[in-house]
């Protein structure tokens, strides 16, 4: 390599200038239309493949050979465009399309079996009919579902560049969650507790975080102890490192059976489940956190998920607050 600019040493490093473009490039892939445009003045391209450990990276490689004088040694020129996130990008949704096929064609398998079975051995037993008629709306309610939250999820997609403006106080959206959802808590003997501020100002789109406090509330409330207890704590944060300003931090605790460490980096992906059984029992869809992340992504916060098995497990958001914000205590 003769001349690399400073972008193809910050990727490759520094040694690459002076070393052979066998030793730096070493791929078959690459090497064999390098050596047609030295050799046979031949323009090319070719796919480079780069890995630094923790992230692979992937080039599309343009090889255009270079007019010299007969004398001089020929010079080959290399440009190289990152398609990383772009490759990443269609595997991405080639596994989401897939993903979302699957987790329908579940309820409707079912839903054609229980149709079949009623237009035949049940026809005439009401018993049978009323069994599978419930079966049926359950699956639907399901599917239903899934729907729903595929469709919120891409609305909040759509928005990811916008930042919500609206002011809205954090622990009135998280009081109302919570009376939403008392019933369903005293069902499963799970008592509601919220602690904070009077008011926990920010600039956000209301029905977004009253979206990632019913979630995740709901969460606690289906997989924490029972009975048990669900707490909500807020608390401010005078600077926070990464917003580098206040900020509001939303604590979601539960006491319940916890989670797997190993599971813990894999929770937001869509469609992830630590137990995929009693997460379709509890009616759960497995978009349910990766719907708080985007949302908490939209609103410049950031998200934090702690457990430990057998000790419960506390996930945190933390959003930028505006100032002049209450300093009084709510406790519900």
């Amino acid at each position: 390599m003769s001349f690399a600019n400073a972008a193809a040493q910050d990727r490759f490093g520094v040694w690459i200038v002076g070393q052979s473009y066998v030793s730096v490039l070493r791929q078959p892939d690459m090497l064999a239309p390098v050596e047609d445009a030295f050799f046979q003045r031949r323009r090319g391209t070719a796919r480079f493949a780069q890995s630094s450990g923790a992230i692979d990276s992937l080039y599309d490689v343009t090889i255009t050979p270079l007019l010299a004088d007969e004398a001089e040694r020929p010079l080959v020129l290399l440009t190289f465009r990152d398609v990383s996130e772009a490759q990443a990008g269609e595997s991405m949704r080639r596994d989401f399309v897939a993903n979302v096929s699957h987790e329908l064609k579940t309820p409707l398998t079912a839903m054609t079996g229980f149709i079949e079975t009623l237009q035949g051995p049940a026809r005439h037993d009401p018993t049978a009919q009323e069994r599978f008629l419930g079966m049926m709306a359950q699956e639907a309610a399901r599917m239903n579902r899934l729907v729903a939250d595929l469709l919120s999820l891409s609305r909040v997609e759509a928005q990811s560049r916008r930042r919500p403006r609206d002011r809205i106080d954090v622990m009135q959206v998280l009081g109302e969650a919570l009376e939403t959802l008392r019933e369903r808590a005293g069902a499963a003997k799970v008592t509601l507790s919220l602690d904070g501020p009077t008011a926990a100002p920010i600039l956000g789109d209301r029905d977004q975080i009253m979206q990632v406090a019913t979630n995740l509330v709901e969460n606690g409330i289906k997989y924490g102890a029972h009975p048990g207890e669900v707490r909500v704590r807020v608390v401010a944060i005078d600077r926070e490192p990464v917003i580098k300003g206040p900020a509001w931090r939303v604590e979601v605790a539960d006491r319940g059976s916890g989670i797997p460490a190993e599971h813990l980096p894999r929770l937001t992906e869509r469609f992830y489940r630590v137990d995929t059984g009693r997460s379709r029992a509890q009616g759960g869809t497995g978009l349910g956190l990766a719907i708080v992340k985007h949302i908490v992504n939209r609103h410049r916060g950031r998200l934090k998920i702690e457990s430990r098995e057998g000790q419960g497990t506390t996930i945190t958001v933390i959003l930028p607050a505006m100032t002049g914000g209450s300093t009084g205590r709510t406790v519900i």
